[in-house]
Protein backbone atom coordinates (compact mmCIF):
# COMPACT_ATOMS: atom_id res chain seq x y z
CA UNK A 1 0.00 0.00 0.00
CA UNK A 2 1.54 3.63 -0.70
CA UNK A 3 1.25 6.10 2.61
CA UNK A 4 -1.41 8.62 2.85
CA UNK A 5 1.01 10.73 4.42
CA UNK A 6 4.40 12.24 3.19
CA UNK A 7 5.08 14.80 0.64
CA UNK A 8 3.45 15.46 -3.10
CA UNK A 9 5.53 16.88 -5.88
CA UNK A 10 3.88 18.86 -8.15
CA UNK A 11 5.76 19.59 -11.60
CA UNK A 12 4.39 21.83 -13.65
CA UNK A 13 6.29 24.81 -15.85
CA UNK A 14 3.42 27.15 -15.73
CA UNK A 15 3.51 29.62 -12.68
CA UNK A 16 -0.52 29.78 -12.57
CA UNK A 17 -1.16 26.31 -12.87
CA UNK A 18 1.12 25.48 -10.16
CA UNK A 19 -0.03 27.67 -7.97
CA UNK A 20 -3.14 26.48 -8.57
CA UNK A 21 -2.21 22.74 -8.07
CA UNK A 22 -0.11 23.83 -4.32
CA UNK A 23 -2.75 25.98 -3.22
CA UNK A 24 -5.69 23.38 -3.52
CA UNK A 25 -3.67 20.56 -2.30
CA UNK A 26 -2.61 22.19 0.83
CA UNK A 27 -5.81 23.38 1.51
CA UNK A 28 -6.61 19.50 1.67
CA UNK A 29 -3.62 19.54 4.43
CA UNK A 30 -1.10 17.87 2.19
CA UNK A 31 2.64 18.80 2.26
CA UNK A 32 3.51 20.50 -1.28
CA UNK A 33 6.98 20.76 -2.82
CA UNK A 34 7.19 21.71 -6.23
CA UNK A 35 9.42 21.72 -9.75
CA UNK A 36 9.40 23.62 -13.00
CA UNK A 37 10.62 20.26 -14.86
CA UNK A 38 12.23 17.02 -14.93
CA UNK A 39 15.71 17.89 -13.95
CA UNK A 40 14.55 19.77 -10.97
CA UNK A 41 12.31 17.12 -10.12
CA UNK A 42 14.99 14.69 -9.82
CA UNK A 43 16.92 16.81 -7.74
CA UNK A 44 13.76 17.36 -5.09
CA UNK A 45 13.81 13.70 -5.12
CA UNK A 46 16.99 12.93 -4.64
CA UNK A 47 16.50 15.09 -1.79
CA UNK A 48 13.61 13.73 -0.33
CA UNK A 49 11.82 11.31 -2.06
CA UNK A 50 7.48 12.28 -2.13
CA UNK A 51 4.79 9.75 -1.49
CA UNK A 52 3.25 10.80 -5.15
CA UNK A 53 4.38 12.95 -7.77
CA UNK A 54 1.99 14.86 -10.30
CA UNK A 55 3.42 16.23 -13.52
CA UNK A 56 2.84 17.68 -16.51
CA UNK A 57 4.24 16.25 -19.69
CA UNK A 58 5.20 19.43 -21.66
CA UNK A 59 7.88 21.15 -19.68
CA UNK A 60 11.41 22.54 -20.39
CA UNK A 61 14.76 20.64 -20.19
CA UNK A 62 13.20 17.32 -19.39
CA UNK A 63 9.38 16.45 -19.73
CA UNK A 64 7.16 14.00 -18.09
CA UNK A 65 7.78 11.16 -20.31
CA UNK A 66 11.14 11.51 -19.83
CA UNK A 67 10.85 11.89 -15.93
CA UNK A 68 8.56 9.16 -15.42
CA UNK A 69 10.79 6.59 -17.53
CA UNK A 70 14.25 7.37 -15.86
CA UNK A 71 12.20 6.81 -12.14
CA UNK A 72 10.70 3.45 -13.11
CA UNK A 73 14.48 2.50 -14.72
CA UNK A 74 15.93 3.43 -11.22
CA UNK A 75 15.03 0.99 -8.08
CA UNK A 76 15.08 3.46 -5.58
CA UNK A 77 12.40 5.53 -7.14
CA UNK A 78 10.74 2.63 -9.31
CA UNK A 79 7.52 2.51 -6.59
CA UNK A 80 6.65 6.18 -6.16
CA UNK A 81 3.19 6.54 -7.96
CA UNK A 82 2.82 9.06 -10.46
CA UNK A 83 -0.15 11.25 -11.77
CA UNK A 84 0.18 12.43 -15.38
CA UNK A 85 -1.62 15.71 -16.15
CA UNK A 86 -1.70 17.48 -19.44
CA UNK A 87 -3.69 19.59 -22.29
CA UNK A 88 -1.72 18.87 -24.40
CA UNK A 89 -1.43 15.04 -25.02
CA UNK A 90 -4.95 13.94 -24.75
CA UNK A 91 -4.83 11.32 -27.73
CA UNK A 92 -5.63 7.74 -26.93
CA UNK A 93 -2.12 7.08 -27.40
CA UNK A 94 -0.78 9.69 -25.90
CA UNK A 95 -2.74 8.28 -22.56
CA UNK A 96 -1.96 4.85 -22.89
CA UNK A 97 1.41 5.31 -23.17
CA UNK A 98 1.66 7.78 -20.00
CA UNK A 99 0.20 4.81 -18.27
CA UNK A 100 2.52 2.02 -19.98
CA UNK A 101 5.25 3.90 -18.23
CA UNK A 102 3.61 3.51 -14.81
CA UNK A 103 1.32 6.64 -14.61
CA UNK A 104 -1.09 5.68 -12.20
CA UNK A 105 -3.50 8.03 -13.57
CA UNK A 106 -3.99 10.33 -16.31
CA UNK A 107 -5.93 14.13 -15.94
CA UNK A 108 -6.76 16.37 -18.46
CA UNK A 109 -6.36 20.07 -18.31
CA UNK A 110 -8.40 22.24 -16.98
CA UNK A 111 -8.51 19.79 -13.97
CA UNK A 112 -11.76 20.00 -11.94
CA UNK A 113 -10.78 20.15 -8.43
CA UNK A 114 -12.66 18.00 -7.03
CA UNK A 115 -12.49 15.01 -9.21
CA UNK A 116 -8.27 15.60 -8.94
CA UNK A 117 -8.45 15.60 -4.93
CA UNK A 118 -9.94 12.18 -5.47
CA UNK A 119 -7.85 10.80 -7.78
CA UNK A 120 -5.00 11.59 -5.25
CA UNK A 121 -6.80 10.59 -2.27
CA UNK A 122 -7.34 7.29 -4.02
CA UNK A 123 -3.64 7.11 -5.85
CA UNK A 124 -2.27 8.16 -2.49
CA UNK A 125 -4.46 4.57 -0.63
CA UNK A 126 -3.71 2.42 -3.44
CA UNK A 127 -2.26 -0.93 -4.03
CA UNK A 128 1.24 -0.15 -5.76
CA UNK A 129 1.92 -4.09 -6.47
CA UNK A 130 0.59 -3.63 -9.90
CA UNK A 131 2.64 -1.18 -11.64
CA UNK A 132 3.97 -2.46 -14.92
CA UNK A 133 7.38 -3.39 -15.40
CA UNK A 134 10.15 -0.37 -16.30
CA UNK A 135 10.18 -0.15 -20.36
CA UNK A 136 12.82 -1.35 -22.15
CA UNK A 137 14.01 1.87 -23.31
CA UNK A 138 14.10 0.37 -27.24
CA UNK A 139 10.29 0.37 -26.37
CA UNK A 140 10.46 3.84 -24.76
CA UNK A 141 12.39 5.71 -27.22
CA UNK A 142 10.11 4.43 -30.38
CA UNK A 143 6.99 5.22 -28.65
CA UNK A 144 8.36 8.91 -27.13
CA UNK A 145 9.44 9.51 -30.74
CA UNK A 146 6.11 8.87 -31.91
CA UNK A 147 4.49 10.86 -29.63
CA UNK A 148 6.75 13.60 -29.91
CA UNK A 149 6.57 14.01 -33.74
CA UNK A 150 3.01 14.04 -33.97
CA UNK A 151 2.74 16.96 -31.48
CA UNK A 152 5.32 18.31 -33.80
CA UNK A 153 3.00 18.38 -36.59
CA UNK A 154 -0.10 19.27 -34.40
CA UNK A 155 2.03 22.10 -32.65
CA UNK A 156 2.92 23.79 -36.42
CA UNK A 157 -0.42 23.28 -37.88
CA UNK A 158 -1.41 25.66 -35.16
CA UNK A 159 1.10 27.89 -35.36
CA UNK A 160 -0.01 28.23 -39.30
CA UNK A 161 -3.43 28.91 -38.58
CA UNK A 162 -3.19 31.79 -35.95
CA UNK A 163 -0.40 33.19 -37.71
CA UNK A 164 -2.69 33.26 -40.87
CA UNK A 165 -5.73 34.45 -38.86
CA UNK A 166 -3.90 37.56 -36.96
CA UNK A 167 -4.09 39.91 -39.98
CA UNK A 168 -7.77 39.34 -40.11
CA UNK A 169 -9.23 40.14 -36.81
CA UNK A 170 -10.30 43.00 -34.72
CA UNK A 171 -7.56 44.95 -33.49
CA UNK A 172 -9.33 44.07 -30.14
CA UNK A 173 -9.22 40.66 -30.69
CA UNK A 174 -5.28 40.27 -31.47
CA UNK A 175 -4.03 40.52 -28.15
CA UNK A 176 -5.81 37.11 -26.99
CA UNK A 177 -4.75 35.35 -30.16
CA UNK A 178 -1.34 36.57 -30.22
CA UNK A 179 -0.92 35.40 -26.94
CA UNK A 180 -1.99 31.71 -28.09
CA UNK A 181 0.48 32.00 -30.71
CA UNK A 182 3.43 32.80 -28.82
CA UNK A 183 2.36 30.06 -26.17
CA UNK A 184 2.04 27.41 -29.19
CA UNK A 185 5.46 28.54 -30.32
CA UNK A 186 7.02 27.94 -27.22
CA UNK A 187 5.77 24.52 -26.92
CA UNK A 188 6.92 23.53 -30.69
CA UNK A 189 10.47 24.71 -29.08
CA UNK A 190 10.03 22.41 -26.44
CA UNK A 191 8.72 19.81 -28.66
CA UNK A 192 12.09 20.29 -30.25
CA UNK A 193 14.52 20.12 -27.79
CA UNK A 194 13.36 16.86 -26.49
CA UNK A 195 13.56 15.26 -30.26
CA UNK A 196 17.08 17.18 -30.57
CA UNK A 197 17.65 15.18 -27.46
CA UNK A 198 16.44 11.80 -28.23
CA UNK A 199 18.09 11.70 -31.86
CA UNK A 200 21.63 12.60 -30.06
CA UNK A 201 21.33 9.86 -28.02
CA UNK A 202 20.53 7.58 -30.63
CA UNK A 203 23.16 8.79 -33.08
CA UNK A 204 25.90 8.43 -29.85
CA UNK A 205 24.50 5.22 -28.75
CA UNK A 206 24.57 3.77 -32.38
CA UNK A 207 27.97 5.40 -33.04
CA UNK A 208 29.17 2.83 -29.66
CA UNK A 209 27.39 -0.14 -31.73
CA UNK A 210 24.21 -0.18 -29.70
CA UNK A 211 20.78 -0.88 -30.85
CA UNK A 212 18.21 1.91 -28.95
Amino acid sequence: MSGTTGTILVVEDIPNVLELFKVTLRFKGYQVVTATNGEEALRRIAEKPPALIITDILMPKMDGFSLVQSLRTNPLTSRIPVIFVSATYLTPEDKKFALSLGGARFIEKPIDTEDFLLTVAEVLTADIATLPKPMPQADFNRGYSERLEEKLRHKNTQIMRIERLLPTLPPEQRPGFQTMLENAIRDRDDIQVELNKLDHARTKTAGNGDDL
